[in-house]
């Protein structure tokens, strides 16, 4: 009998709309990093496990976080190595995460968005599929071991960034703006605001790391 593995919904202390909660299935494994849980909890959810220094929250609102959560793991906030995020994403992959999806990951603290975006690298290491969501943007993270395939959905655009110094062999199908063998280097803009012309396009590349974001100017009311 073959087990499935399951999806792995993070919420963390940055911006959460109303998508991240429409992001929640039966049967996902709920991990709440520091701020997020409480979101979580106050949204009528019960955390399966809980992770962080709590800086973020009052004593009152740990308490409630400790009390409704299954698991509760605190850390002090000067020792440690990783951030309340990344100590969710290391979790999630230890139980075996078949899928993570990340929410409230990016906001108005840059230093902390761009740290989490890069998390999709450990993701994309450990064969895990893993995506960023909130209320106008999905981030990907791909290399040369897959074809990736988007959907069209709610975000009507697709941008491609590289994430290594260089992406080479870059062709798209089903794309207005197609590209073939194209190469992306840190600095162009080149892979910025693209459509799918159909439901759905490709992306292929022969060496490096691409960002994909998708993208909407509007979010869902």
């Amino acid at each position: 009998m073959v087990m499935l593995r399951k999806r792995f919904v993070i919420f963390s202390g940055g911006t959460l709309g109303a998508q991240a909660l429409r992001e929640i299935r039966d049967g996902d494994v709920l991990v709440g990093a520091d701020r997020g849980a409480l979101d979580l909890i106050r949204h009528g959810y019960r955390p399966d496990m809980v992770l962080g220094d709590f800086d973020s929250v009052t004593d009152s609102e740990a308490d409630l976080i400790r009390q409704m959560s299954r698991q509760f793991v605190p850390c002090d906030p000067v020792k440690k190595d990783s951030t309340d995020t990344e100590m969710a994403m290391a979790w999630a992959l230890e139980q075996g995460a078949g899928e993570i999806i990340l929410c409230g990951v990016l906001g108005t603290r840059w230093d902390h968005s761009l740290a989490n975006v890069h998390l999709l690298r450990i993701g994309l290491d450990h064969g895990v599929p893993c995506r960023i969501v909130d209320e106008y943007n999905e981030l990907m993270l791909m290399d040369n071991r897959a074809v990736l395939t988007v959907a069209r959905s709610r975000f009507t655009h697709v941008s491609l960034l590289p994430l290594s110094q260089e992406v080479t062999g870059i062709t798209l199908g089903g794309f207005q703006y197609p590209l073939h063998e194209a190469t992306l280097t840190i600095g162009q803009s080149l892979g910025i605001s693209n459509v799918l012309i159909g439901e759905q396009g490709t992306i292929v590349i022969r060496e490096g790391l691409l960002l994909v974001i998708q993208s909407t100017d509007r979010a869902e009311p």
